[in-house]
């Protein structure tokens, strides 16, 4: 019991560890490559982007402001434990996206273009850090609240996904930064950036997700059970088969492993019978011991 106690606490260490620095490059991208360059992304960030070219209140308040109301509202519908490293999430990112603020402003109270003026640029760079950043706090079990409680309320009583729905809040809140700056060339910015990040995003998730599965036939299969488990200390499974043709009783291992290790797993099956048949294919997402936990809000 207390070992297992001990697992958890490290658990949550861990998670909380990689939230932080998950945030920090998301108020990097943020703060010194899209505010400079006053480019619009989407969720209650660019909200607060919004709010800031047009009136210069802070954005850390007005993100802050906004997902305590959001907060607020949903929590009766969504219940205290989803809201569990949310609220770490909105107080991390308010406290870093001020942070670098101070820390980059010049003495005329201006935030640097660290890239000259090659906009573009401060897109690319910024809707990377930005998607990274998010992919870490996500695959942590985090989150930095704002569009997807929304989102999240609405598909509990409609019948809308909260990818589609996060998707149309994301369109009007880019597509509103043309009341502001009356200008199509920062809403066509905008949504480059947001389309930079979710790509960034999908990446660096599937691939800090993606394994692989083996199939292997061979009648020396319990040589290369045995080298497998022994060498590379991964689960062999074997499944008692039948050749249709052939009517032969046939051996065929399952192995589930990181795709890092599947060179690995080739050269031992060379070793041990070159002439064995082989499938390997692309699994995303595998939970259990040696691979992800499964993680619940």
């Amino acid at each position: 019991m207390k070992q297992m106690l001990k697992l958890n606490v490290w658990q949550e260490t861990k998670d909380y560890i990689f939230i932080s620095f998950g945030l920090i490059l998301y108020a990097i991208g943020f703060t010194c490559f899209m505010l400079p360059y006053q480019i619009t992304t989407g969720g209650v960030s660019g909200i607060s982007a919004i709010i800031y070219y047009s009136t210069g209140f802070p954005v850390q308040y007005s993100y802050l402001l906004i997902n305590s109301l959001l907060l607020v509202v949903a929590i009766k519908m969504l219940g205290l434990r989803f809201f569990a490293k949310t609220i770490v999430g909105i107080l991390g990112a308010t406290f870093l996206m001020g942070f670098i603020q101070e820390l980059i402003t010049d003495e005329q109270g201006n935030l640097p273009r660290i890239l000259g003026d090659q906009t573009f640029m401060a897109c690319v760079i910024g809707g990377c850090l930005e998607g990274a950043g998010l992919a870490v706090v996500f695959l942590n079990n985090g989150s930095t609240g704002g569009t997807d409680i929304i989102a999240a309320v609405v598909n509990k009583y409609r019948d809308v996904t909260i990818g589609r729905m996060m998707m149309y809040m994301d369109f009007l809140i880019v597509s509103s930064c043309y009341f502001v700056f009356h200008d199509w060339q920062k809403v066509v910015v905008g949504f480059s950036t947001l389309i930079i990040s979710m790509v960034m995003l999908d990446y660096v998730m599937n691939s800090a997700r993606q394994s692989v599965q083996f199939l292997i036939f061979s009648n020396k299969y319990d040589e290369i059970a045995q080298a497998i488990s022994s060498q590379l200390d991964r689960g062999v499974t074997v499944l008692h088969g039948e050749g249709w043709y052939s009517k032969e009783a046939r051996k065929v291992l399952v192995i589930l492993a990181k795709r890092r290790e599947s060179v690995y797993i080739f050269r031992l099956i060379n070793q041990i019978d070159p002439r064995a048949f082989v499938s390997q294919s692309n699994v995303v997402g595998v939970y259990g011991e040696g691979f992800d936990k499964i993680k619940v809000k």
